[in-house]
């Protein structure tokens, strides 16, 4: 089995006693039913329906983790926060303290999204042979790298999951990067940001775009946010990328 430490990923905890109402008023998942020992793939949106985030809801003692691209945890922290109101809701970047980890290559037990709690360290599957391990850093020490962590973000791009990080935000609505597809929305569930125009993309077939694996040409180095035939790169490692191209 594989194992590479994941530098990439930030984690928010959203705790409190409106909490789970709160996430579930912005997420385009179903989180108001979401079992604690179920995580859950879904979006976050403008109110012009462009993501701004996809993350890894993942249930905790306390509330809920995030898990999502480090490099906007802290706008995306800050800008949640401003929807809180008078919700009994706290929203933390953790990101600095807590690590996390991806091992791959082998059958793991479980349904996909089943969360497993040893102690403070939470082990979800995110696939059949993949799965996520997060915790305090102090409490990761036992995870020892064998792999880079492009090996894991070519195991992410091949399984078709959407990264949208500083360089891609605002750019799709969910189905352009096919995450309602991998069950990232609910269209039965209540009004989140920007849930109109997504229900409207779904249902008028008005998404003229949509995300494909492709390999990267040869001697071209591609990051998230290039143009790219047309369309715009998602992300990209070990020679292979996910693009968002005309249909």
């Amino acid at each position: 089995m594989e194992c590479a430490l994941l530098n990439r990923y930030g984690v928010l905890a959203v705790t409190g006693a409106d909490a789970r109402a709160f996430l579930h008023a912005q997420l385009t998942k179903d989180i108001e039913n979401l079992p604690a020992e179920r995580a859950a793939f879904a979006g976050w949106c403008t109110a012009q329906g462009r993501l701004l985030a996809t993350m890894l809801v993942i249930p905790s003692s306390e509330g809920f983790l995030l898990q999502l691209a480090r490099d906007i945890a802290p706008a995306v922290a800050k800008r949640l926060s401003m929807f809180i109101l008078r919700s009994k809701v706290k929203i933390a970047d953790l990101s600095e303290a807590w690590a996390q980890a991806g091992i791959w290559g082998e059958d793991l037990p479980g349904e996909v999204f089943s969360v497993v709690r040893e102690s403070n360290l939470l082990k979800i599957k995110v696939g059949d042979r993949r799965a996520l391990i997060l915790g305090p850093a102090a409490e990761m020490q036992g995870q020892a790298p064998t792999a880079a962590e492009e090996a894991w973000t070519l195991e992410e791009i091949r399984a078709g999951r959407p990264f949208i990080s500083a360089a891609t935000q605002d750019k799709f609505v969910p189905q352009m990067v096919n995450l309602e597809t991998l069950g990232g929305v609910d269209f039965q569930k209540g009004c989140y940001p920007g849930q109109e125009i997504v229900a409207r993309a779904q249902y008028r077939g008005q998404v003229k775009r949509r995300m494909v694996r492709l390999p990267a040409p040869a001697g071209v180095q591609l990051q998230p946010g290039q143009e790219f035939n047309g369309g715009v790169v998602v992300d990209s490692a070990g020679g292979e990328l996910l693009a968002v191209l005309p249909v």
